[in-house]
């Protein structure tokens, strides 16, 4: 008979998880419950059950997995029903991480989502359009380097059905356009957009958006966004010049959004957007602006006013 894995073993795979999960599901949320999910089912067995499982990770790993898979096949009909377009959860620089499951003073680092390019909002974006079983297949392949014999034993396919399913999403990824603009580049492309919303100067921030632009805006149903993406660089600056008239004292904050440079505009202190952008050949191609409340809980206690 084996023996009881110990705790620090159990709880140091959760931060493993949260990364997976949240790639999985693009919602911080819904990552937090699947992990959760999978701890309750392995308490919920025996000792003498827990002490049978040779690898307690690869075991939360596999019902971890399954639980997103379920969940992503639901999420489909829910987003048909979701006011407006839906935007993956933006995500907050480490130092600025407010919040945990408990919602509310520092997070534990085991919350913590590992900020790459596989949780930029353009690759989040992507990920989105794929089948859930593809998303599943790319992730655990691609992204966490799992061999397909194991992604097969957790998805419950063949190897060679798990290998055509990445080689699938990767054809969607090959697709999307890759950045162009050096991430030094970035930065400033975004401080003078910042700088352009803020003087209301619409010709310059036309000229600092891809005349082909598309801006995507998430309110929920809860918070005012246009329902449909705007697309076209002086539709997008007239927009973001009308938005920032109705609200007098928006602060916009230049921040790290899921790795990548971004904006937040916080009203009366509070968070009320957070702005995640692509970039190609020295010009703003994309914006997502979350401003669906539920989606920025790790934004809304967060960071000082300043930048």
């Amino acid at each position: 008979m084996g023996t009881e894995p110990d705790l620090s073993v159990i709880v140091g795979e959760r931060r493993q998880l949260i990364n997976l999960a949240y790639r999985l599901l693009g919602s911080l949320a819904e990552a937090e419950d699947a992990v959760q999910e999978a701890y309750a089912r392995w308490y919920a067995m025996s000792r003498r059950q827990r002490e049978a499982v040779a690898s307690p990770g690869a075991w939360l790993t596999t019902v971890a997995t399954r639980v997103c898979l379920d969940l992503l096949g639901s999420a489909r009909a829910r987003r048909e029903r979701y006011v407006g377009e839906w935007i993956p959860e933006p995500l907050p620089d480490r130092a600025e991480w407010i919040g945990g499951s408990a919602g509310g003073g520092p997070a534990d680092p085991a919350d913590w989502v590992t900020l790459d390019e596989s949780v930029s909002m353009a690759f989040l974006v992507v990920l989105e359009a794929m089948t859930p079983a593809e998303r599943v297949a790319f992730v655990l392949h691609d992204v966490f380097r799992y061999p397909f014999p194991e992604v097969a034993a957790i998805v419950g396919r063949t190897p060679a059905a798990c290998r055509q399913l990445a080689t699938s999403a990767r054809r969607r990824i090959g697709a999307a356009p890759a950045p162009t603009t050096p991430a030094g580049e970035q930065v400033t492309l975004v401080r003078h957009f910042k700088e352009a919303w803020e003087a209301r100067d619409i010709a310059a921030l036309v000229g600092l958006l891809a005349p082909d632009a598309t801006m995507t805006t998430d309110g929920g149903g809860v918070a005012g966004a246009a329902l449909r993406p705007v697309v076209g660089g002086e539709p997008i600056a007239r927009y973001l010049v009308h938005f920032a008239e109705k609200a007098p004292g928006l602060a916009l904050l230049e921040r790290s959004v899921n790795g990548g440079p971004g904006l937040v505009a916080q009203h009366t202190g509070v968070t009320a957007t957070v702005a995640a952008f692509a970039l190609a050949d020295g010009r703003i191609t994309r914006i997502w602006a979350v401003r669906n409340p539920d989606k920025l809980r790790p934004w809304t206690a967060s960071a000082p006013q300043s930048g």
